[in-house]
């Protein structure tokens, strides 16, 4: 069993950056033509490596999977390696008036994993290394994810697969511009992380057809377009230390600092992994575990053919939401300067309690059920809202190795003195987009959620949507 407990803030004063690397990146961002592909020519290049590669994703029974099983005592799926990860039962509580309780099928995949974007000057421009890579769970299956994507059972080749190419740019990193732990999705993960790093290289780099330069600003741009960007390159340009806005925050760092710490004292949180076969409302059939009451998330299985993977041909079981999910920063401008209202979120898998995540974020077909008063607050607010008030708008697909079709609404909306307040309701905080730079930068602070948002504010006032 695991109780978590308050921990003490370990978040030191922001660090003297390099001198030139802000202005290095806001220059990288500025330029959306590159020295390697022009912005219009990305959507061909990764039409291009679809066809060059095979790629199928078919629906099986459970019993069609290879070296995969269900435990004969416990119910548990796992890997007969016994690396990869496991699908096992969670046990959660939370304190409070109500208190909370559920149980659920949870993925515990306790390897650091690393995700890595090489980054190399061009022209007197910095660039980054993206791949185009196809996981079997994205709607469209290639999208543009970072350099070295791959989890340790991956890297060091349980599966006897090829090795991973540009890994020893990471295990050997020539120079750091970001290296952070960062937590996944605290919902369906267990206590997850995979290492986020940004290194620079002055030396040659061999191509490869699935790889291209782009410069910041194309990767903004190309943010703007739905199911483009994964998941794993929007967590780690997050952790890119670009500079914080001269004005001041409505709170100060320390404030914020404080904040957290109280949220994290007043939530008492339990949680404790559980065998699969005895999770309580999930049923599982031949091909799938369900909620009892068709809601949150299914569990299956998929075989998977892809030509330009490590390994060619793979069998593995994957989460399946119930219907796309809404995630959301309601933002406002407070002395001039904009915020974003951040939520001090309890999930299940996270290890230290609460993380700061978007305004809103959940699956509006779960809470569909619930009263007014019992639906997240502010979900009505930012599905209501009229376009002129939307700031941004794009579908990104979440985890695309872990979950099938797994997809959500990224928002930014205004919002009025009246929908969002400058004093908080309990749990929620104003805070700026330097300070979740900042935050960022050390572990277990800021959600993958609102990472992947923090992302996306520098690709602003692109798409409006028709208010409900």
């Amino acid at each position: 069993m695991t109780r978590h407990a308050a921990s003490p803030v370990l978040v030191s004063p922001r660090p003297r950056d390099n001198a030139r690397l802000p202005g290095r990146l806001a220059r990288s961002a500025a330029t959306t033509e590159g020295a390697d592909l022009r912005l219009e020519d990305v959507p061909g290049w990764l039409a291009d490596r679809d066809r060059a590669h095979r790629f199928e994703v078919e629906r099986i029974p459970f019993a069609r999977l290879d070296a995969w099983s269900f435990d004969p005592g416990t119910g548990d799926l796992g890997h007969r390696s016994g690396r990869f990860f496991t699908v096992r039962g969670l046990s959660a509580h939370v304190g409070g008036e109500p208190a909370t309780d559920w149980q659920q099928p949870v993925i515990e995949q306790p390897e650091v994993g690393i995700l890595g974007i090489l980054a190399k000057e061009f022209d007197g421009v910095l660039h980054f290394l993206m791949q185009a890579k196809m996981e079997p769970g994205n709607p469209n299956l290639l999208q543009l994810s970072p350099t070295v994507q791959a989890t340790r059972s991956n890297y060091t080749r349980v599966h006897r697969g090829a090795p991973v190419r540009y890994l020893e740019h990471f295990l050997r990193p020539e120079r750091v511009v970001a290296d952070t732990l960062q937590s996944e999705h605290g919902s369906w993960f267990y206590r997850k992380a995979n290492r986020n790093l940004i290194v620079e290289t002055d030396g040659a780099v061999e191509p490869h057809d699935d790889f291209r330069w782009l410069t910041l600003g194309q990767i903004h741009a190309l943010l703007r377009r739905d199911n483009l960007v994964n998941m794993d390159s929007r967590t780690v340009l997050s952790c890119l230390p670009l500079p914080a806005a001269a004005p001041e925050a409505l709170h100060s760092d320390t404030e914020l600092l404080s904040w957290i710490t109280g949220e994290r004292s007043r939530h008492d949180v339990t949680t404790e992994l559980m065998p699969l076969a005895r999770v309580e409302g999930w049923v599982r059939e031949e091909s799938r575990i369900r909620h009892e009451h068709e809601r949150y998330f299914d569990v299956v299985a998929v075989s998977v053919r892809a030509g330009s993977r490590e390994v060619t041909s793979w069998t593995q079981p994957l989460f399946e939401p119930r219907g796309r999910g809404v995630t959301a920063f309601l933002t406002r401008r407070i002395g001039g300067m904009p915020h974003y209202l951040v939520h001090a979120r309890v999930e299940g898998g996270f290890l230290d309690t609460v993380e700061l995540g978007p305004t809103v974020q959940c699956g509006p077909g779960n809470v569909a059920h619930l009263p007014p008063e019992r639906r997240p607050r502010f979900l009505d607010t930012v599905l209501c809202a009229g376009p002129e008030r939307i700031r941004y708008a794009a579908v990104h697909s979440e985890e695309g190795g872990r979950f099938l079709n797994a997809e959500s609404r990224y928002l930014v909306v205004e919002a009025t003195d009246d929908e969002a307040p400058l004093v908080e309701p309990e749990g929620f905080r104003w805070v700026t987009a330097g300070q979740l730079t900042w935050l960022v930068r050390h572990a277990h602070y800021i959600n993958v959620q609102a990472r992947t948002l923090l992302a996306c504010l520098y690709a602003m006032d692109t798409g409006k949507e028709p208010s409900c």
